[in-house]
């Protein structure tokens, strides 16, 4: 650069507060953010507890109405809603919807409701149009909680690192006894299996870092009546 060039400086955009914020400002701030996620957690534990015997469904909000697996997730949810168990999932769209869905299209005393927490997000996430009751959450741990609190069953679908997060988050929680032992089913061969094979090879055989048993944890299977005969046979978690 010449030396008679003169240097540019890059400026901040915005203005800097002047006034640094206080520790009363501070102080506030956690004790709104404490009050809301408690009337989450009181408002969506009671919800789940109104449904004793249900199972909650994890899967893409991406995947549409023809995917194969959209179609399989409103087949299974469908047939659990017949034999009076309530289909619970996070009111999305994609499997969420399918899910929905499926539980909605049952008639009669007997059967299962289709139910929604949802979450509050910058770009709105609609409540999909076949929810029958729902509660919904502005924290996304508030609510994870809601859909883990009480199930006969955990159906994972297709999904992104949402459904993964979900996936492992459940899993840990069986392996270290933090919640009770139930079936944690993986419904599509071809989308776990690789998933499968990398915990089987990489982290039991390899490096070592879980147990054979952990193994057992989970199972993969697209049959929809092996499905809904470990639902139904799964106890009750309220009798625990």
């Amino acid at each position: 650069m010449n030396k008679n060039d003169k240097k540019t400086i890059n400026k901040p955009s915005k203005k800097v507060a002047k006034d640094p914020l206080r520790i009363e400002d501070l102080d506030k701030d956690l004790r709104d953010r404490i009050h809301v996620v408690r009337r989450e957690f009181i408002r969506g534990l009671n919800f789940v507890r109104q449904h004793p015997r249900s199972v909650t469904f994890f899967g893409s909000a991406r995947l549409p109405e023809e995917n194969q697996y959209y179609q399989k997730a409103q087949e299974v949810a469908e047939a659990l809603a017949e034999v009076g168990i309530d289909v619970l999932t996070g009111g999305g769209p994609g499997i969420m919807e399918a899910a929905n869905r499926g539980a909605s299209q049952t008639t009669g005393s007997e059967t299962g409701q289709s139910l929604g927490l949802n979450i509050t997000l910058p770009e709105e996430q609609v409540l999909n149009p076949y929810v029958e009751d729902n509660e919904s959450f502005h924290y996304f741990f508030a609510r994870k909680v809601a859909l883990t609190f009480s199930a006969e069953a955990y159906l994972f679908f297709p999904g992104g690192f949402g459904t993964l997060d979900e996936f492992f988050e459940i899993l840990t929680l069986v392996q270290t006894n933090k919640i009770v032992t139930v079936p944690i089913i993986l419904v599509g061969s071809e989308f776990w299996k690789p998933l499968n094979t990398f915990i089987q090879e990489t982290l039991l055989q390899e490096f070592e870092t879980i147990s054979h048993n952990d193994m057992d944890l989970y199972f993969i299977t697209d049959d929809t009546e092996e499905i809904i005969d470990i639902v139904k046979n799964a106890p009750l978690r309220s009798e625990d």
